[in-house]
């Protein structure tokens, strides 16, 4: 998912899709524990996008609290 499709989703959806990576990556991680994962970049692209959302969410979460003041 691209960075700004992610700017594009709810705070809800952000947060579910999070939840999936998480699930994703525990996988990833079993699978390379027992050395059947074949592509270990999917590792770190995983990270990188769960990053990427909660980064997202708090400057959300920053925007709403600045347009309350």
């Amino acid at each position: 998912m691209k960075l700004s499709e992610m700017r594009e989703k709810t705070v809800d959806e952000l947060q579910n899709a999070i939840v999936d990576w998480k699930k994703q990556l525990l996988e990833s991680r079993l699978q390379l524990s027992s050395h059947k994962l074949e592509n270990t970049s999917s590792i770190s692209k995983t990270k990188r996008l769960i990053a990427q959302a909660k980064t997202i969410i708090t400057e959300k979460a920053a925007a709403s609290s600045q347009a309350e003041v």
